[in-house]
């Protein structure tokens, strides 16, 4: 799809848009979320053979508007996104030929769309924004979302969800069995899934380290269960 056209002016109009839209962001979807998601894109372009230019502006502007966390209409912040980004590129003066596919790849990227895409370019977008969600990263952006959502880390009766549904709209550790460790079985490349693996590795390995450091303390009785059962047994 590449021309002659010089696009790495245009390049550099979106990454300041980028820059200037999502700076004040909560961490899990900032600008340096948005970095992130261009080098991996480009990573994966590069060896995956997509368009190089299509797959940095998806990732550049893939976070241009997104509904807060617990939103009924989340799922539809990449519709909306997407609405945003072609008035951006229009804006901008690029060429007709490349928004459709760039605002197509933002259109169904989100993991809680749902949606395989049917281009390289969108393939690509969706890879590079899930490995930002796995591995050492993702366990940051993991709690920094579970801090401004105000839940606790995890459900103190059976944190690594053993004996029940996770339900991360209620616990920070369920998002690790309710999406991320499903992650590597999503991805579209055979890039993604290389870089995946050890990023799922990575995981595994901090869960086992927490379930070790909660163990001492997942028996305790929480606060007041003495209290009330001395008050109870005075009763008697």
């Amino acid at each position: 799809m590449t021309d002659d056209v010089d696009l790495e002016p245009l390049q550099r109009t979106l990454d300041r848009v980028a820059a200037a839209r999502t700076g004040t962001h909560e961490p899990a979807h900032d600008y340096l979320h948005v970095r992130r998601v261009v080098s991996n894109a480009r990573h994966i372009a590069e060896t995956e053979g997509a368009d190089r230019f299509v797959v940095t502006a998806a990732a550049l502007l893939h976070e241009l508007f997104n509904h807060p966390k617990g939103h009924p209409e989340s799922h539809l912040s990449g519709e909306v996104c997407a609405v945003e980004a072609c008035a951006v590129l229009r804006e901008a003066g690029c060429p007709s030929k490349y928004i459709e596919p760039i605002c197509y790849a933002i259109r169904v990227h989100s993991f809680s769309r749902g949606i395989a895409p049917d281009t390289l370019e969108a393939k690509v977008l969706q890879d590079a924004d899930r490995l930002d969600a796995i591995g050492a990263i993702g366990i940051a952006r993991c709690f920094a979302t579970c801090a401004q959502m105000q839940r606790p880390f995890y459900e103190p009766s059976d944190p690594f969800c053993r004996a029940r549904e996770p339900n991360d709209k209620e616990f920070g550790l369920d998002h690790f069995y309710k999406k991320l460790l499903r992650v590597p079985q999503t991805l579209h490349t055979r890039t993604a899934q290389g870089l995946a693996a050890e990023r799922i590795t990575f995981m595994n390995d901090y869960l086992e380290h927490l379930r070790r450091e909660l163990s001492p303390h997942l028996d305790m009785p929480r606060p007041g269960a003495n209290l009330a059962r001395a008050h109870h047994a005075a009763e008697k």
